[in-house]
């Protein structure tokens, strides 16, 4: 099989030293909350029964944490940022900031926190902090993913 270079080969943990960036934006629907809730076993009446969630207080239809983190992070994949270099996702800490609706359109801005070798030579590890945003720039979700990267070598 002929090798073709990838078009848009993802950074090297090197080359994600003090990066920032913003990836594009993802409005929530209707049925994203219902495929989400259904596929996963979500079946919290927050998210499936509209009254129920406005007697709790919210105004709409409410999207699970876990549904804007997997937004966020295929937001991050469709950057590009790991593409072809990413090589495992080891760990993070994830906080909901407020509650996130549908209709809600979101963005993340990705900021490295922190890079360093790993213990096998041609990879490293990086941890950065994803601040997920709604179309008011309202922080709605953060989390500081650990990842394994390629590096140069």
């Amino acid at each position: 099989m002929t090798e073709h270079p990838i078009l848009h080969p993802g950074l090297t943990w090197e080359e994600m030293d003090g990066l920032t960036f913003r990836t594009g934006r993802r409005t929530l629907t209707e049925a994203d909350l219902v495929q989400f809730v259904g596929w996963a076993g979500f079946v919290e009446p927050l998210f499936l029964d509209a009254e129920h969630a406005a007697e709790a207080g919210y105004a709409g239809r409410l999207v699970p944490g876990a549904l804007v983190y997997s937004v966020a992070e295929g937001l991050v994949m469709q950057s590009g940022a790991i593409n072809g270099t990413g090589l495992a996702f080891l760990g993070m800490e994830l906080t909901v900031k407020r509650p996130t609706f549908v209709g809600d359109t979101l963005y993340a801005v990705v900021r490295t926190l922190e890079v360093r070798p790993s213990s096998k030579p041609g990879r490293g590890v990086v941890r950065a902090e994803v601040s997920v945003l709604n179309q008011r720039d309202e922080e709605v979700l953060v989390y500081t993913p650990v990842r394994l990267v390629r590096g140069r070598d």
